[in-house]
């Protein structure tokens, strides 16, 4: 399933220039706000616009501030102790650097992805997000310095920010609840769907995510909501169910995406990342991880989410639309988001050949403000 809907980029030398222009960026700016431009360039770059890559970040890179100075190096004994520490951020990319050049990279990520996978939501989850897009770039483009680098500076930035989900520790070590029994003839895609539906929207919505995320732990029915439904006993089976949750995601975000613009793009391109790391992981990591996609995915639309669909005849309404004019339009809008969202719901649509992915597209575009 990795790169549907994908445009392999030829020129990789062009992202390995757009990523060393970035290096020099630190991962957030403006306080917690993300640097999501190595993400957003590389969603550029594997659907055929390159060419637009510098001009973007020509515009993007003013936002951003210098990557930090470092406090003290973090060594194998030690890293516990500087794990969620965002002052070590510095600390983290040195020790990452240094890991993807003594060992194969798939070595450090298969280490490191269970010790970071119960801090999914970890900077809203832009940590596993940026993980996503610097594993797709290597398993698509092959090796190089820029992407090596990438990937340490995406685990690092998931290591500072890392902050663990109540109760997910106990759902991967399977361990929690387990899913009721379901009929042999209900369409996983249905299970799924019923599931996010009657998930309970959380009632102070005051804060940002960490404070919202620790009020959803203390929620009665939280431990409930990390069970996934229908979640396959056997790896063989993981990834597809992990294609229809973030399917079902896309097409949720076109109805109910108002509830919060920005934040519920998370609930897919979080999904979406897990579903393309899964091919250079271990096997027997693939039902943990969707597990924690699973749990980012309802904890979003808890804490974000709306009860209220939009009215039909406000939503865009399906025409002569192919993908690559969708992608385009979300370039066109030049927002990170849009086109972040706009490259998970179109390996959607590849898989599904369902419109409504195209139109949830154009919806984040009208949601999300220029």
């Amino acid at each position: 399933m990795l790169g549907e809907g994908t445009v392999v980029n030829r020129d990789t030398s062009l992202l390995d220039e757009a990523y060393a222009r970035l290096h020099r960026t630190g991962p957030e700016f403006q306080g917690w706000l993300s640097n999501h431009g190595p993400m957003a360039v590389e969603a550029l770059v594997r659907h055929g616009h390159g060419p637009s890559v510098h001009g973007w970040l020509d515009a993007y890179v003013r936002r951003l501030e210098d990557f930090p100075r470092g406090l003290r190096p973090i060594r194998d004994e030690d890293w516990p102790e500087a794990l969620g520490d965002a002052r070590r951020i510095a600390d983290w990319t040195s020790y990452f650097q240094y890991r993807v050049i003594e060992a194969p990279w798939r070595v450090v990520l298969n280490t490191w992805w269970p010790r970071l996978l119960p801090g999914l939501t970890a900077a809203a989850t832009h940590g596993v997000i940026r993980v996503g897009h610097a594993v797709r770039s290597l398993l698509t483009d092959g090796d190089s310095p820029a992407r090596h680098a990438e990937l340490a500076h995406a685990l690092a930035y998931w290591a500072a920010r890392w902050s663990p989900v109540a109760g997910l520790d106990v759902a991967l070590s399977g361990h929690a609840l387990q899913p009721p029994a379901r009929s042999a003839d209900t369409p996983t895609s249905v299970l799924i769907h019923d599931a996010l539906a009657k998930i309970p929207l959380l009632s102070r919505r005051t804060g940002g995510i960490v404070e919202r995320l620790d009020r959803l732990g203390r929620m009665e029915a939280w431990p409930s909501l990390l069970v996934p439904p229908a979640l396959p006993a056997t790896p063989d089976a993981v990834e597809g169910w992990l294609a229809e949750l973030i399917d079902e995601a896309v097409v949720r975000y076109l109805q109910y995406g108002q509830g919060d613009e920005i934040m519920l793009v998370h609930s897919v391109t979080a999904p979406t990342a897990v579903l393309r790391t899964l091919p250079a992981l271990h096997r027997r990591l693939w039902a943990p991880s969707a597990r924690a996609a699973w749990a980012a995915t309802a904890a979003l639309t808890s804490i974000y989410g709306t009860a209220t669909p939009a009215p039909p005849e406000i939503l865009p309404h399906p025409a002569t639309r192919s993908a690559a004019d969708a992608f385009a339009r979300a370039v066109d809008h030049g927002d990170e988001h849009v086109i972040k969202f706009a490259d998970a719901a179109l390996d959607s649509y590849v898989r599904t050949g369902d419109d409504q992915a195209l139109l949830a597209i154009f919806r984040a575009a009208e949601l999300i403000e220029n």
